[in-house]
């Protein structure tokens, strides 16, 4: 079962339902499971009602989705229906031990106290226990089994792809030392821990807006596969384990530049991605402090060249990404996107953005291979202007699949997973080592 954050849980089939309640009849009766598959009565002769935390109009929307239920209690006039506020609730309409119920949250203690027959379903073994030493008559409906894999997803580890960035630098300046090998793969894996804090962050900031996207809502906090205390603490855990790696392994200057990122991704959730143009940039940014902090990592002083062709070439993944959430907006949403500064008439405005930035990167790099700087590190300098070719196709195609909105996920990940993107990844880097 999915739990939703607000108590109340949805069944993935014809099962028990937590936080259901089956009034009691005055006689003495026989208890039986409320199912769904009932006619809407749990005990014989009783009704069954759904009691959630949620706003009304959702929990009435979910109780019509059903058909099962008698009536509703919910969340209303600013008075939210949880732990004693919801005892006192039903108490009040059914009487003191008056009513069966079915809960799944630590909040439902109070709940389970007044009612006649406590009962617990989709829940961890912990709170199983603590209600059977409160209520030893508690009945125990089922057990949530505990999985690793929503808390492993919620880190996000197909994102990390873009942390292989800390190892642009030493690409770059030809340097394939042990050393500087190892200084890559913890520049990595202390930038892997501490991205995953930062999304666990704008998930919790964000789940009012995932709940209602199309694909975002499938992630494991939106989906109420991982309690929000387990996101908190987990986020905890992996921005600590970053720092740590941090200071114990690597320069202090890749310790200042993970620390920017930091700031730079908490002012991005709270404030940054609300506002137009300046969320790209921000992203844009955020993709450069991983080159920098591979820099930082091996030592290595980024060229102008290179940071040039770095910024204009995020800033136009940065716009991918933006422009493919827009396109799988509904139609009839005109007005300004809920949690960013766009609307989709600027669609056209960002697109063109998109493109020039992108062919802005292009021209960096045919500069850059036209300077005298590259014959430093090159035998073959012309041959890099293969590079170019490739990189004209890929941003060009990127550009055509995201108008038509086949790009279903970050542009990153969508060219590690695209097989015609790794045919050109595969094309670049014979380039670069025929020109070497």
């Amino acid at each position: 079962m999915r739990s939703w954050p607000c108590g109340m849980a949805v069944p993935r089939s014809a099962r028990l339902l937590p936080n259901m309640l089956c009034p009691t009849s005055r006689r003495r009766q026989s208890i039986r499971p409320c199912s769904t598959r009932s006619s809407g009565h749990g005990a014989k002769g009783g009704s069954v009602y759904l009691s959630t935390a949620a706003d009304r109009r959702l929990g009435e929307a979910v109780a019509a989705s059903i058909g099962e239920f008698d009536g509703v209690f919910a969340t209303e006039n600013g008075s939210e229906l949880a732990g004693q506020e919801k005892a006192n609730r039903l108490v009040a309409a059914f009487g003191p031990r008056g009513f069966d119920y079915v809960g799944n949250a630590e909040a439902d203690m109070p709940v389970w106290r007044a009612a006649r027959t406590p009962m617990i379903a989709g829940a961890g073994e912990h709170l199983a226990q603590q209600l059977g030493r409160e209520r030893p008559d508690a009945i125990v409906l089922s057990r949530r089994e505990f999985s690793p894999w929503p808390y492993f997803m919620a880190l996000r580890p197909h994102q990390w792809l873009k942390n292989g960035l800390v190892a642009l630098p030493a690409i770059a300046g030809h340097d394939f030392s042990l050393s500087a090998i190892g200084m890559v793969i913890a520049a990595f894996a202390s930038f892997s821990l501490g991205a995953s804090s930062a999304y666990l962050i704008n998930d919790m900031l964000d789940l009012p807006h995932d709940r209602a996207h199309v694909e975002k809502r499938h992630r494991p906090l939106a989906a109420g596969m991982l309690p929000l205390s387990h996101a908190m603490a987990l986020c905890l855990a992996t921005a600590i384990s970053s720092l740590a790696l941090a200071v114990l392994v690597l320069p202090w200057s890749f310790l200042v530049v993970l620390t920017a990122y930091f700031g730079l991704t908490g002012t991005y959730a709270f404030y940054l991605k609300r506002k137009l143009m300046i969320d790209v940039v921000a992203l844009a940014a955020l993709y450069g402090l991983r080159v920098l902090a591979g820099g930082a990592a091996t030592g290595i002083v980024l060229s102008h060249w290179l940071v040039g062709f770095c910024f204009f070439i995020f800033l136009c993944l940065a716009l991918v990404k933006r422009t493919s959430e827009m396109i799988a907006l509904p139609e009839d949403n005109i007005d300004k996107i809920k949690g960013r500064g766009y609307r989709r008439a600027d669609l056209p405005i960002i697109t063109a953005l998109t493109a020039a930035s992108g062919f802005v990167a292009v021209l960096v790099l045919a500069l850059y291979i036209a300077s005298p700087d590259v014959t430093a590190l090159y035998s073959r300098p012309e041959l890099l202007w293969g590079i170019c070719v490739v990189l004209v196709y890929w941003l060009g195609r990127a550009i055509f699949l995201t108008g038509r909105g086949e790009m279903r996920q970050d542009p990153v990940v969508f060219a590690a997973m695209d097989k015609i993107s790794l045919m050109a990844g595969g094309a670049v880097v014979a380039v670069f080592l025929a020109a070497l």
